[in-house]
């Protein structure tokens, strides 16, 4: 007699699993955003610490002209001559985004500002498609 699991053991188990997914799913649906959302501040930090190291070298930050690509390549040797000898990021590569956007670098009043379009790429936008600034990361 061969033993083998019945129709009904079955049919519990796939109660069981659907219940299970009930409650699991409603707790995860969402996560992913905001887990984007913190990477975002994560960079942002970074980014910053490499544009302090920038202006530690050379006296300034970059122009907004030269952007953050001035923290992987000297864009101008007679403007910059204390430029670091590494680039201020591994490999020369300056983060994007986790939606693969570029950072956008402002000067401000009170120093400099980094910010992220969101999920959506535009300015402005709300929820996943609002924008995130560098001064909303550190007030958190």
């Amino acid at each position: 007699m061969k033993k083998a699991f019945s129709l009904m053991e079955l049919m519990i188990v796939i109660i069981i699993l659907g219940l299970l997914a009930a409650l699991v799913m409603p707790n995860l649906v969402g996560k992913s955003e905001e887990a984007k959302r913190k990477l975002v501040c994560v960079q942002m930090k970074s980014i910053k610490q490499a544009l302090d190291s920038f202006k530690l070298d050379n006296g300034t930050y970059p122009d907004v002209e030269e952007g953050l690509d001035a923290l992987a390549q000297n864009p101008n040797p007679e403007k910059y001559p204390n430029y670091s000898s590494y680039s201020y990021f591994e490999e020369g590569i300056v983060p994007k985004d986790p939606w693969k956007h570029p950072y956008i670098f402002i000067h401000t009043d009170d120093g400099i500002d980094l910010i992220s379009l969101g999920a959506d790429g535009k300015e402005g936008g709300s929820k996943e498609n609002a924008d995130i600034t560098y001064a909303q990361c550190i007030k958190q």
